[in-house]
């Protein structure tokens, strides 16, 4: 029994995916109107998914312990590229976030942090529960202190570039992988209200002096910061454009390939706005109900995961999704701050695409490890 489950995939996970793939590559399709640029979209994000679906292979073949085995060293091998990309990156959008591979494309090592970092976290979490049964005060904070360490260097790495979306990304990560693992809720409490006051100071400085506020922080951080409040008043072109799309977009929608209205990054950052434009209303609802119930099957894999490894693994890779897929669909509409962060497996993007795609093949050797432990 044991090895006739062994290469078994969770049919509803895949088949959510090869949806997300069409879906994707429809959409993409429609955006690829709305850009001046001749570069065929599509076929390249064809091509990244047939890449993703081969490390889907690639990772079930490893499996997940060699993974958590060589966490440190994929830690390392992340951070290194975080520092290079900040000498040797290409600049795109004020921004140097890539490495620029001839014949391949645009390459995010920050992308793939994310993943490492939820290897790491959940290695690490899982050694400090078995070594400390009940730990007291003192062994939990020196232990968070190393976490803070560990997650410090790459938000700090990629805020330089800058990416402030990614380096939320990564807090958030940590924070539901820190609830999960059950430590003293104290902890949330005392963070959450150091990071009340340091926001605070942030919005404070930022409303009653900008040129205090540019002394203190740089020109950078100041474009960062009214970027994200732009959606408190509704206004900028490319919000105002994409709500225009999304509302007109009606019950049923334009149809495929047809977006008359035009707005920034359709491709990647405002795709739900071009997928309701074309699809409308209903078309909404049915790709909501499909995100909601990959997510809930994410779910539940983690509750009935033996491993306390892979619950932790899990929780992270659920709270990265359902953060990116509220706030990414939240800024389109109006409802949360433009920060740049993608629709997983919907939007364009290599790099992000293939990071989804290897913590799906961690999901389905935990779905494999599931069948086996019930069997």
């Amino acid at each position: 029994m044991k090895n006739t489950s062994k290469h078994k995939i969770d049919i509803s996970i895949l088949i959510c995916i090869i949806l997300f793939a069409i879906i994707s590559l429809i959409t993409i399709g429609s955006a690829q109107k709305l850009l001046t640029d001749e570069t065929n979209l599509v076929l390249k994000q064809i091509i990244w998914y047939i890449a993703g679906f081969g490390l889907v292979g690639i990772v079930m073949f490893m499996g997940n312990k060699f993974l958590y085995k060589n966490a440190w060293i994929l830690y390392i091998v992340g951070v290194l590229s975080l520092i290079l990309v900040l000498f040797f990156g290409a600049t795109i959008n004020d921004a140097r976030c890539w490495f620029k591979i001839p014949g391949i494309g645009n390459i995010q090592p920050s992308e793939f942090m994310k993943i490492i970092l939820i290897i790491v976290l959940g290695r690490m979490i899982n050694d400090f529960k078995e070594k400390y049964n009940l730990p007291t005060l003192k062994q939990e904070f020196i232990f968070l202190i190393k976490v803070c360490i560990v997650v410090g260097i790459p938000s700090i790495l990629t805020f330089l570039q800058p990416d402030t979306g990614v380096v939320l990304i990564y807090l958030l990560i940590t924070f539901v992988m820190l609830f999960i693992s059950g430590i003293r809720y104290r902890w949330f409490f005392i963070v959450l209200g150091i990071f009340g006051v340091a926001v605070g100071f942030v919005l404070l400085t930022y409303f009653l002096n900008n040129d205090l506020f540019i002394k203190i922080f740089g020109s950078s951080f100041f474009l960062r910061v009214d970027r994200l409040l732009d959606w408190s008043s509704g206004s900028g072109y490319q919000l105002e454009n994409g709500i225009t799309a999304i509302g007109s977009g009606g019950l049923i929608g334009y149809g495929v390939n047809n977006t008359p209205i035009y707005f920034p990054e359709p491709q990647t950052d405002f795709i739900f706005a071009v997928y309701s434009n074309n699809f409308g209303f209903i078309g909404s609802i049915i790709l909501i109900g499909i995100i909601t119930f990959f997510d809930l099957r994410l779910v539940r894999l983690a509750i009935e995961s033996p491993s306390n490894t892979n619950k932790y693994i899990i929780s992270g890779i659920i709270g990265m999704l359902i953060y990116q897929q509220l706030q990414n669909i939240g800024m389109t509409i109006g409802l949360m701050p433009i920060t740049g962060i993608t629709l997983p497996f919907i939007s364009y993007g290599g790099s992000s695409l293939l990071s989804y795609m290897i913590m799906a093949g961690i999901i389905f050797n935990v779905s494999n490890e599931n069948i086996r432990y019930r069997n």
